[in-house]
């Protein structure tokens, strides 16, 4: 997997974790070996500016997925019964680490736990994962619960 991690927010993270976390999905997921992904971490008015231009909704979110191609089995990113799909461009997750430590204080857990689901979160999205309705909503987080509680079991062994 090719994964490029650019930290514009001026805040640290363990971006190396980040881009282990971001290949343990997408091999959990079937991505082909060669898809690229690319995550964006920035501050909040950067993160601010982009909720308003893309979503019309104001003030700074946790994560922005911007999706690159086409995401369909067999010839996207989602592998079908043969095997890893194509290689494609991913796309961008956009990171906010503020918003993420203000919800991780509020949830009770530490922000690099936050910013792993976050990144998960953005992952599903772009792979074509949605939860805007009930039976997308169970879908989704259930298997970002499965993702995160594997890679958990994975980063204790490293």
């Amino acid at each position: 997997m090719s994964i490029e991690i650019n930290n514009e927010s001026g805040d640290e993270v363990d971006e190396e974790s980040l881009v282990a976390l971001a290949g343990h999905v997408l091999g959990e997921m079937g991505i082909n070996p060669l898809a690229e992904l690319s995550v964006v971490i920035v501050d909040e008015g950067t993160m601010a500016d982009l909720h308003d231009k893309w979503m019309g909704e104001p003030g700074p979110t946790d994560v922005l997925a911007f999706p690159m191609d086409e995401l369909r089995p067999g010839g996207g990113a989602r592998g079908d019964a043969e095997g890893p799909a194509d290689p494609a461009l991913l796309g961008d997750v956009v990171l906010c680490p503020p918003v993420a430590a203000r919800q991780a204080k509020e949830a009770g857990h530490s922000t690099r736990d936050e910013l792993e689901m976050l990144c998960t979160h953005g992952i599903l999205h772009l792979l074509g994962y949605d939860h805007a309705e009930p039976e997308e909503h169970k879908e989704m987080f259930g298997l970002q619960g499965r993702l995160l509680t594997s890679w958990k079991e994975v980063r204790t062994q490293r």
